[in-house]
């Protein structure tokens, strides 16, 4: 077997050229592959979104199933309804007071009685 030597390495300038094109050709194509609109980066802030998603998924299914047991309970328990008057809407039995404190106000508070149709002693 004969050794290679430069003299048989084939160097000519169209073939430096070749490599060098298809050198900047694989680098471009790997720069794509990764910086790219559907690139590696990209893959992986879709990736990121959809796991944000998933668990904000998560949380509206936990509060849409808290909701709709709240629902029935609504529908069918008048203790519930009660205590969702009396803490909502600020309601109270004949002869209860209702106590607020300052930094508590209700968010709705009670309307005032019209002063122009208070009783006359």
């Amino acid at each position: 077997m004969q050794a290679m030597n430069d003299s048989n390495f084939n160097t000519s300038p169209l073939f430096r050229n070749g490599i060098l094109v298809l050198l900047l050709l694989t680098v471009a194509l790997i720069v794509h592959n990764i910086f790219g609109e559907n690139g590696f980066l990209a893959l992986r802030r879709q990736q990121k979104e959809l796991h944000a998603l998933e668990q904000k998924l998560q949380q509206l299914k936990q509060e849409n199933e808290q909701l709709g047991k709240e629902n029935q309970s609504l529908k069918s328990d008048p203790a519930a309804i009660e205590r969702l008057a009396r803490e909502q809407m600020h309601l109270a039995k004949r002869g209860e007071k209702i106590y607020t404190r300052s930094d508590q106000a209700p968010a709705n508070p009670p309307p005032a009685p019209a002063k122009g149709n208070a009783a006359q002693p």
